[in-house]
């Protein structure tokens, strides 16, 4: 039995399978439906009746961080590390480069699942799992698999951090920064704090909350998050982002006015 947060990688897989069938779909993930399984067609059946119709940012952030991991491979990266990997089939459907290692990470439950539904089907990279909790010592056990930390590696933390106190998500950047020679990257997305508090995602919040995944973290300066030991990083507005690819109901708002709710998606290199 998967935790609540474990619970949410099954419904976006859900949604990604819908996306993919989609004449206009921004990626395409052919595994998604069978990692979604029965059990998260339903969280997704119960979440559209308890919010409504939703923006597409599940399916915006998906393309971006896709397009953002490839330019890292383009840049000569051959070792990824996907945090709180859940559901994520990139190591199965994307056209990595000879030589690349991805490691996800996440608790045994969750890879447990990802490898019964994918038994037999092979990765296209060399995919390494490692079972462990974000609070244990997951850098040990990624050392242990063959993580080189003296090599760039590029790092995925996806729809993770709204989930986590603010003081995990400090030792979470310091444990990735610790690991992170030149050249590497660091892509994660970030909710507004005054999100946290908008009437527009109410019913949204308020589902999380119900489901045992309440939404806690968030930051109007989402690259305050890397600042400074040789990262730079280049937050980006996914209204702005799904407007330019045909897909955001609606015209993106002003990102950096003060009190105006927003989210971001970051794409973050650490320089030499």
């Amino acid at each position: 039995m998967m935790n609540p947060v474990a619970t949410t990688g099954l419904l976006v897989a859900s949604m990604r399978s819908e996306e993919s069938l989609r004449p206009d779909r921004l990626f395409e993930d052919p595994f998604a439906a069978i990692l979604s399984g029965d059990a998260g067609r339903a969280a997704l059946a119960a979440y559209r009746a308890a919010v409504g119709p939703s923006i597409p940012i599940i399916e915006v952030r998906t393309r971006f961080f896709d397009e953002a991991l490839l330019r890292a491979s383009a840049a000569g990266v051959r070792q990824f590390v996907i945090l709180a990997a859940g559901m994520d089939a990139r190591a199965y459907r994307l056209p990595w480069a000879e030589k690349t290692r991805v490691f996800e990470i996440d608790q045994r439950e969750v890879i447990a699942h990802k490898e019964r539904a994918l038994h037999g089907v092979a990765a296209r990279c060399e995919r390494i799992s490692i079972a462990s909790n974000l609070a244990d010592d997951w850098p040990r056990a990624l050392a242990a698999s063959g993580h080189d930390a003296h090599a760039p590696t590029c790092w995925l933390v996806e729809g993770l951090l709204q989930y986590l106190e603010a003081g995990m998500v400090e030792g979470l950047f310091a444990r990735i920064n610790a690991l992170s020679a030149p050249g590497s990257r660091l892509l994660y997305d970030v909710v507004g704090r005054t999100l946290l508090t908008a009437p527009m995602l109410g019913l949204v919040l308020r589902y999380m909350s119900e489901l045992g995944a309440p939404w806690i973290f968030g930051t109007d300066h989402p690259a305050s998050l890397v600042e400074g030991d040789g990262w730079r990083a280049a937050p980006i507005d996914p209204a702005r982002i799904g407007s330019e690819w045909g897909r955001w109901p609606f015209p993106p708002g002003p990102t950096g006015t003060s009190g105006f709710p927003f989210g971001a998606l970051v794409e973050a290199t650490r320089e030499g």
